[in-house]
């Protein structure tokens, strides 16, 4: 009886892996898999949260326009009760077979010690530019004439902003840190409803498109869960395309450079968009230009799975701790997305029932273009 019960449960992993459609329902999980899935998370914790603590000496610079908050952060007990509900629901996904029980390795013992060396030797030099105010390092009149000029920015105060190869290598590693190991189970939430979209569907026959797809770890986890799905990742910066490529060597995925709020696909040519950490680091106009280039790629009824920080309100506990984010990270544009309304920046776009939920220290965001024709036009002329 239990070999064919253990037989169905792999049968039923093979399945869903192959992108085969089934009725879903919940897969059993061993004590080995809950103790081997403790382990790992619990070592990412670890790690990249000793990370975070050996950095403090540096965070602690004072930046050049400081700004008092008017509150007090969470404590310590509250975070690790948030985190271990996210790893909770995390695990709870995979016994219900939202995804595959995940690895998340970070490259070799060799590649991971030498990471976490560049990041040491990077953090005196986002010190000193977060205590000279120098947020715009990168800026040239030469990458004017390239980019947008919200881009030119050293977001997080980082060596490089989102321009060269050796941010790029970094910056996985600084948002671990940031988040204490705990991203990639942030952005695998962004798995659960588009599993629930494609479930009776044929993957073969569908393309998901990532907006603002940085280094790939979003486009990595959703091809682990749907092998068969085409995905297509799109970046302003072709040193973090470059790293994506590397990222998702060992599986088929296709990347174009290109802006979000100008996206180079045709009308109606994806089943789902997704964009993760975005919004937050473009201005207002530019934001609600991108919730109609999602519009207008996506096909009637697509799906759109949106991710980005916590806004007030969502979790009362970490509000002082958005406030102080911005100007402790250099975020130009972080203020104004926590007065953003979500639901309606998407709804004006067109998009229906848009619904959102707190997750851990970000908040997902779920919405559908309406099988009707989009009405709404772009700023490119084309109508959904």
């Amino acid at each position: 009886m239990e070999c064919d019960r253990l037989g169905a449960v792999a049968a039923q992993r093979r399945q869903r892996q192959q992108g085969v459609p089934d009725r879903g329902g919940e897969i059993s999980m061993t004590p080995f898999e809950n103790l081997e899935y403790a382990g790992r998370q619990g070592a990412r914790v670890a790690w990249y949260m000793g990370h975070y603590f050996a950095s403090r000496r540096f965070r602690a610079a004072k930046p050049a326009q400081e700004r008092k908050t008017g509150g007090k952060g969470p404590g310590r007990k509250f975070i690790f009760e948030q985190m271990g509900e996210l790893f909770a629901r995390d695990l709870a996904n995979v016994a219900k077979g939202y995804y595959p029980m995940p690895r998340d390795r970070d490259g070799t013992l060799r590649d991971i010690i030498a990471t976490s060396r560049r990041y040491f030797a990077d953090l005196p030099l986002a010190a000193e530019r977060k205590a000279q105010g120098q947020g715009a390092e990168v800026y040239s009149p030469e990458l004017a004439e390239k980019f947008p000029a919200y881009f030119l920015q050293n977001f997080h105060f980082q060596t490089g902003g989102y321009l060269t190869e050796e941010s790029a290598k970094l910056y996985d590693m600084q948002v671990e840190v940031l988040f204490s190991g705990t991203a990639n189970a942030m952005r695998r939430q962004c798995l659960v409803p588009i599993a629930e979209f494609l479930r009776n569907k044929d993957q073969r026959h569908l393309a998901l498109l990532d907006v603002a797809c940085g280094t790939g770890r979003f486009a990595r986890l959703a091809k682990q869960a749907f092998p068969r799905l085409a995905i297509t990742g799109c970046d302003l910066s072709e040193a973090y395309l470059d790293e994506a490529r590397d990222h998702l060597r060992p599986y088929k995925a296709e990347f174009k450079a290109g802006q979000a709020e100008a996206l180079p696909f045709a009308d109606a040519s994806f089943a789902i968009v997704t964009s993760i950490f975005l919004f937050h680091e473009v201005p207002p106009m530019v934001r609600r230009s991108i919730a109609r280039e999602f519009a207008r790629v996506l096909k009637p009824g697509g799906l759109l799975v949106f991710m980005d920080s916590l806004q007030p309100g969502d979790m009362p506990e970490v509000d002082a701790m958005l406030e102080a984010f911005p100007t402790n990270f250099h975020e130009p544009y972080y203020p104004s997305y926590l007065r953003e309304d979500l639901k309606a920046i998407f709804s004006e776009a067109g998009f229906e029932d848009v619904a959102a939920e707190p997750v851990f220290l970000s908040k997902r965001v779920t919405a559908k273009k309406p099988q009707a024709p989009y009405l709404a036009v772009s700023e490119k002329g084309g109508a959904g």
